[in-house]
C-alpha cells in the first residue's frame, strides 16, 4: 500500500482543492474559522470560569484543533465508501485506498489548523518545553486508528444508513463531555470520572502545555 501512497495523497489533495475551488483563501478558511471559534469561546468561558482570557486561549485553541482532527476522522469515516461509490463502481482499486484517502485529507486539514497554534502561543507568551514533541507520535496514533475506524464505519454506513447520524449525535455529546473548552479542574470532586472519557488522556497531555492553576488569574 505504501507504493500507492501517491494515489491516495493525490486524491486527498484533489478533495481539498475541489472543496475550496473558486475561494480566494482556499483551505486557509479552515484556520480562520478555527481561530474565530477559539477566540470567541475563550472570551466567553474565561469569564464564566474566572480565568484570564490570555492564558485560556492557548488551552482552547489546542483543544479545538485536536478535537476537530478526532471528530473529522470519525465523521468522515462514515462516508469512506459512500463518497467513493462512483470510483468503486468504475475502477478496480483496493478498498483500503479510500480509507487512506480520508485519513490523509483530515491530516491536511489538521496541518492548516495547526498553523494558528504557534501564533497563539507567541501572542499569549505561553512557555513550551521539549514535551511538545510528544504531539508527533500522538498524531501518528490518531492516524493509525483513523484507518481501521474508516474501514469499520465505512462498511457499516454503507449497509446501515442510520450510522452517520448516530455517530454525529455521539460526537456532539462527546464534545460537551470532553474538556475542550472547559478546564478539567472545573469538575471538582468529579475529576476522576473524566478518566472514563476516551479523549481524557489526550486532553490531559494538552493541559500540560497550558498554564498551571497558579498561573490562572
Amino acid at each position: 500500500m505504501a507504493r500507492k501512497s501517491w494515489m491516495w495523497t493525490a486524491l486527498a489533495l484533489q478533495d481539498i482543492k475541489l472543496r475550496y475551488r473558486g475561494s480566494l483563501l482556499g483551505p486557509w478558511w479552515l484556520s480562520i474559522t478555527t481561530s474565530m471559534m477559539a477566540v470567541t469561546i475563550s472570551l466567553v468561558y474565561a469569564h464564566i470560569f474566572s480565568r484570564s482570557a490570555g492564558t485560556y486561549l492557548p488551552y482552547v485553541t489546542i483543544g479545538l484543533v485536536v478535537w476537530q482532527l478526532i471528530s473529522g476522522l470519525v465523521t468522515e469515516a462514515c462516508e469512506t465508501f459512500l463518497r467513493a461509490q462512483s470510483i468503486i463502481e468504475q475502477v478496480p482499486l483496493p478498498f483500503s485506498i479510500h480509507a487512506y484517502r480520508g485519513v490523509c485529507r483530515q491530516l491536511m486539514v489538521f496541518a492548516h489548523n495547526c498553523a494558528i497554534v504557534p501564533v497563539v502561543l507567541i501572542a499569549t507568551r505561553t512557555a513550551v518545553d521539549w514535551r511538545i514533541l510528544e504531539a508527533v507520535p500522538a498524531v501518528a496514533v490518531l492516524a493509525v486508528n483513523g484507518l481501521w475506524v474508516s474501514i469499520l464505519l465505512g462498511m457499516l454506513s454503507a449497509r446501515f444508513r442510520d450510522i452517520p447520524p448516530i455517530i454525529g449525535s455521539l460526537l456532539q455529546v462527546g464534545f460537551l463531555l470532553t474538556p475542550v473548552f472547559w478546564p478539567i479542574e472545573a469538575l471538582g470532586d468529579w475529576v476522576p470520572m473524566a478518566a472514563f472519557n476516551p479523549n481524557f488522556c489526550g486532553n490531559r497531555c494538552r493541559a500540560r502545555a497550558a498554564p498551571r492553576d497558579s498561573d490562572w488569574s
